[in-house]
């Protein structure tokens, strides 16, 4: 059996996505890139970031299950109460990563879905997946 190793995975998709795109069309001055890096380097920012992720899940989740016809666009409302604190967006969009647009209706339901909780490794056996060649 062939063991995961997360690292090279990340590092290989890294590599996969190719070089980043610029951030300016123009160039930037010595002084931009200091403040840039001075907001840009922020935890502040990096948590409105992940917020905005968040957010377009959800966005792209529900829009796509209204499209395909799994969800009413009314039914929408019932996750009103999920999606108004940083944690419920973030609760519901790691939810909807793991989910299916066939099971949006099951997400938007009046009740939230189970909060999460943090894994406590070394109580079991470490997780391992078995990949399959093909």
């Amino acid at each position: 059996m062939e063991q995961l190793h997360l690292d090279r995975l990340v590092e290989h998709l890294e590599t996969a996505f190719g070089a980043e795109l610029p951030f300016s069309a123009g160039e930037l001055s010595s002084g931009q890139v200091e403040v840039l890096q001075q907001v840009f380097g922020d935890d502040g920012y990096h948590s409105y970031l992940q917020d905005q992720v968040n957010r377009q899940i959800i966005r792209d989740f529900l829009v796509n299950a209204v499209l395909l016809g799994f969800l009413q666009e009314q039914e929408i409302s019932g996750i009103a109460g999920q999606i108004d604190t940083r944690e419920g967006r973030a609760a519901l969009s790691l939810h909807m990563l793991m989910s299916s647009v066939e099971q949006a209706a099951e997400l938007v339901s009046a009740a939230e879905p189970a909060q999460l909780r943090k894994l406590k490794p070394g109580l079991q056996l470490p997780p391992y997946i078995k990949l399959i060649q093909s």
